[in-house]
């Protein structure tokens, strides 16, 4: 069991939340319980999850996906108004990190992404104006990029649509931004890597990918991408605090 607080502050130290200027709130985003026991761990603060939290007794929910985005209708209507009040009812406290946990080097979404894909991590360069955001790394032997995707579709459970460079090329050096990553392909190229795999992909990333200097694009899922790291930082901090920890997985196909 743990302070609600002393969580916080804690999850707050650890990923250095406000390091990185965001599009939505980081740390303590409804307030609940004031003691946590019982932590239930997800993507996205989604009704599904909520309804999942309040069913188990959660007495914090800590998801990368939160509320209060950016330029979005500040209005507690309709479905905000539900998901707003299923938390409020139930007096579970919801916990939000969008970029802090993207970046991290130690249960971070492209952390966590990285091992499960077998690359050793040979540093991050800044992106989108958020430091460390992009990271480049080496596999343990070159592959091509077929053998690639297989990878990627064994380890995420999603098959990724892999968009082949002309000529076709094989994969050792790597790099990979987890989620709405996809412009970043041609920065990825600079960095004379063979392969780049993110989440989401856009109409413009097809030619992109084919021009971008070999580089072969692999975009398996915004979700799927991201379902490690928030697992990693739940586990952590369950141990850490003694608490019962549980991570639901509302799958979404983009």
């Amino acid at each position: 069991m743990v302070d609600t607080r002393t969580l916080v502050e804690y999850l707050h130290g650890l990923l250095e939340a406000d390091a990185v200027r965001d599009y939505s709130p980081n740390g303590l985003q409804v307030e609940g319980a004031p003691e946590v026991r019982r932590l239930l761990t997800g993507v996205t603060a989604c009704q599904a999850l909520l309804d999942t939290a309040v069913q188990w007794g959660a007495d914090a929910i800590l998801v990368h996906h939160g509320w209060f985005w950016k330029n979005e209708p500040p209005q507690l209507t309709d479905m905000k108004r539900r998901r707003v009040a299923s938390v409020l009812d139930a007096g579970i406290n919801l916990l939000a990190y969008h970029l802090p946990l993207d970046v991290h080097r130690g249960y971070g979404n492209n952390a966590e992404l990285g091992r499960r894909l077998g690359v050793t991590v040979t540093g991050q360069v800044d992106a989108g104006g958020v430091p460390g955001l992009l990271w480049h790394g080496r596999l343990d032997e070159p592959v091509d990029g077929a053998a690639f995707a297989r990878r990627i579709g064994e380890q995420l459970q999603r098959e990724p649509l892999h968009v082949e460079a002309q000529p076709a090329v094989g994969s050792d050096a790597v790099a990979w931004c987890t989620g709405a990553g996809q412009d970043f392909i041609e920065q990825a190229a600079d960095l004379g890597v063979d392969a780049f795999v993110t989440g989401e992909v856009s109409e413009r990333t097809h030619p992109l990918g084919r021009a971008s200097a070999g580089c072969v694009l692999h975009a398996a899922g915004h979700h799927a991408t991201e379902r490690y790291g928030v697992q990693a930082l739940g586990a952590h901090v369950a141990e850490r605090f003694d608490l019962e920890h549980r991570f639901v997985d509302v799958d979404n196909p983009a």
